[in-house]
């Protein structure tokens, strides 16, 4: 039993570890980004970077009705912050403050928006979020790089 448990605790420590760990927050700021990526792109004009769609302002303004900001400055601020934080999270730079920004913005749709989606959708973004917020980037990011180099 002592020899299985020592496994075991080797086991734990070594993907607690840097690399380990490192792949598993890239995973996670992947999965994460991809969320809102996907919705962001929902929302311009197919073939362009980032023109808003009517249809975008259309869903603003009829079916996210429970914003608490006019549909005029509610549609292109979360179709660039769609843009933005997503592809800030995948380069893992300013990945703390990215993950936030995510998170404030998931919470707005759970309140405002979509207040029965909590247990089936929510609760995972904002997991993800606060596993970016309190762990950072890892390894394989534009911070740990950035921070290595204000180390030097």
């Amino acid at each position: 039993m002592q020899t299985l448990l020592a496994r075991y605790d080797t086991l734990a420590a070594w993907l607690a570890s840097r690399v380990p760990e490192g792949l598993a927050l890239l995973l996670t700021r992947v999965a994460f980004a991809g969320i809102f990526w996907r919705s962001g792109r929902t929302k311009v004009e197919e073939g362009s970077l980032l023109s808003i769609s009517d249809q975008a302002y259309f869903l603003f303004e009829y079916e996210y009705t429970g914003l608490p900001i006019p549909v005029s400055i509610a549609t292109p601020m979360a179709t660039w912050a769609e843009h933005l934080f997503p592809l800030l999270l995948v380069l893992g730079l300013f990945t703390r403050f990215s993950a936030a920004a995510l998170l404030v913005m998931t919470l707005v749709i759970q309140f405002f928006v979509y207040p029965d989606a909590w247990w089936q959708t929510h609760i995972l973004w904002v997991a993800m979020a606060a596993i970016l917020i309190s762990r950072g980037g890892g390894v394989f990011s534009a911070d740990a790089l950035l921070a290595s180099r204000r180390a030097s």
